[in-house]
């Protein structure tokens, strides 16, 4: 992932004027409305371009009434917004750190966070409206200008924002960051959008005609990933394609922040400051809380690591790796445990606690260098005998000095995935992957549980974990697993997820009377599929978390 970047990056014009023309955004002055037409009226207003055929507008104040300057938050949310798209960088690491050095009160963060992940999310549906209040093509506009236009649009039709003050702030926020060229057009622009509601945009630029085009702009999702999730529930037990419109909604509300307490010494305590601070008691895992407050960082016990920012489905999983019972050994050795890819360290840290409590060891193993940096940094908090960090490529992980001879009890493989169970948090997720990323994908998942299998101790369990429900990185995934390696016996994952969770996830199980895998062609796909887990936003408030479990022969017999 991409670190923290400084200043907006990618303007390549900086603050003084855009440059002129149709890439900065401002009209070109020709024809009927160009050099024959004065550029203010009699108040000192600016014109600025008309839709085609709609002529010119004048702009609503002169500009000795405009702001030139932002607003912290709406600046704050401008640079991560632009970082996002510009650098590639991740909404969740650049935000919280321009956040703090702005410092932001609670609300005024509470207002740039929802500024900048809203408008990452709505990105779709507003570039849909922006493309009809403007007359070229919207990728002839600055990424800068664009950038802007969208975080008006989102305070216009998605929030409780006065649509003066949308605007007026909005044209600040472009003269102080941006320059002065820019800033009638997007007056212009902003004014058009709002003078219709969000039902009459999504009439004209989505009408509801119940096709998958039409729900992907409504609900600001690339169509195929509409199509993908459709697929999804009707693939997974438990869910129903007709449940998509709920998915797709759930992907575009605000999450509540999930924490957890590492239970090591003071983890419990320092839940409990947690909690006395306004969280609330997680109702799914043990040690969990629910946080709605704003930046978690000032929490406390969240910097000192005990408690830690992570997704419930990812507590609940790593929890069923380590509750599964495996086939024991002549031995009475520690269990060592291995985390194939540990980084940026959420999961692993929770492992090695849950190591520390029951004797047994965790190597977390992460392909590059400043990743195994965050791995270490996520661990600091758990007793340093209870863990190791390793830097290698997971998919060698046989030939690393540190995997013992008669290899790991307990293997999780968090596998990179297209992440599409997490686009309510990562939101810039939907509109930089594509389907193409997909063979690649899937491709190094089986390279992954292959050397996974390949270091598996007889008798022990292998965790599979993505953040997608896409049917080609989840059952697909493991039926073509159980095809290479028949001896594996599949767990039953919801089962073990309802040994862990304090409430009902209503997964179901394996049916009544199946086997436990190990046929020479592996199981029956719709058996292999009733055997995993699939946890849904809609339904359980977390991440779409998809979890499958194998155990490996006991010793003796053939590991297939």
């Amino acid at each position: 992932m991409s670190g923290a970047s400084e200043g907006t990056g990618g303007q390549g014009r900086g603050r003084g004027g855009a440059g002129g023309g149709e890439r900065s955004g401002r009209p070109a002055a020709a024809g009927k409305g160009g050099r024959g037409e004065p550029r203010r009226d009699a108040q000192g207003r600016t014109r600025s371009r008309g839709r085609s055929g709609a002529g010119r507008q004048f702009s609503s104040q002169a500009p000795s009434q405009r702001s030139r300057s932002a607003d912290p938050a709406r600046r704050v949310a401008f640079e991560a917004v632009r970082a996002v798209h510009a650098e590639d960088a991740y909404a969740n690491l650049v935000l919280p750190p321009r956040i703090r050095q702005a410092r932001l009160d609670r609300r005024d963060a509470a207002f740039a966070t929802e500024l900048a992940y809203g408008t990452l999310r709505g990105r779709g549906l507003y570039d849909a409206v922006l493309a009809r209040c403007v007359d070229r093509p919207l990728e002839q506009i600055d990424p800068p200008v664009l950038d802007a236009l969208r975080l008006g649009a989102h305070q216009l039709l998605a929030m409780r924002v006065p649509a003066h003050a949308a605007l007026d702030a909005t044209v600040a926020l472009v003269l102080s960051e941006i320059g002065a060229g820019p800033s009638g057009f997007v007056n212009a622009v902003l004014r058009r959008v709002s003078e219709r509601p969000l039902e009459d945009w999504l009439a004209d630029v989505a009408p509801a005609d119940g096709s998958d085009a039409a729900l992907a702009v409504r609900t600001s999702h690339p169509v195929w990933i509409v199509r993908a999730l459709r697929q999804a529930l009707a693939a997974h037990p438990g869910a129903d394609a007709d449940q998509i419109e709920e998915l797709l909604a759930a992907d575009n509300a605000a999450p509540v922040v999930n924490l957890v307490a590492l239970p090591v010494d003071g983890g419990e305590e320092a839940l409990a400051r947690v909690i006395a601070d306004g969280a609330e008691p997680g109702p799914l895992a043990p040690g969990s809380a629910l946080h709605a407050g704003g930046d978690a960082s000032r929490l406390p016990g969240v910097r000192e690591g005990l408690v830690r920012v992570q997704d419930v489905g990812s507590q609940l999983t790593a929890r069923a790796l380590v509750a599964v019972p495996r086939e024991s050994d002549a031995s009475e050795r520690a269990e060592r445990w291995l985390d194939l890819c540990a980084g940026p360290g959420g999961k692993a840290a929770l492992l090695a606690a849950l190591a520390a409590e029951r004797g047994a060891t965790l190597t977390a193993n992460e392909l590059a260098p400043h990743r195994t940096d965050l791995v270490r940094s996520a661990l600091a908090a758990v007793p340093r005998e209870a863990w190791t960090a390793h830097t290698g490529d997971g998919r060698r992980i046989a030939d690393a000095v540190e995997t013992p001879g008669d290899g790991y009890d307990r293997i999780l493989v968090d596998a990179p995935c297209t992440g599409l169970g997490a686009l309510r948090r990562r939101p810039e997720s939907r509109w930089r992957r594509t389907p193409a990323d997909l063979a690649e994908l899937t491709g190094l998942q089986a390279e992954l549980l292959d050397a996974a299998v390949s270091v598996l101790a007889p008798g022990g369990v292998l965790a599979y974990v993505t953040c997608s429900p896409h049917v080609a990185e989840t059952t697909v995934q493991v039926q073509d697993l159980l095809r290479r390696h028949p001896r594996l016996e599949q767990v039953d994952a919801p089962a073990a997820l309802a040994e862990v969770a304090l409430a009902d996830l209503g997964l179901g199980g394996a049916p009544a009377g199946a086997g436990d895998g190990g046929a020479d062609d592996g199981p029956p796909a719709e058996e292999a599929t009733a055997r995993t887990a699939q946890l849904w936003p809609h339904r359980h408030g977390t991440d779409a978390m998809f979890l499958a479990l194998f155990r490996a022969p006991a010793e003796g017999q053939d590991r297939g």
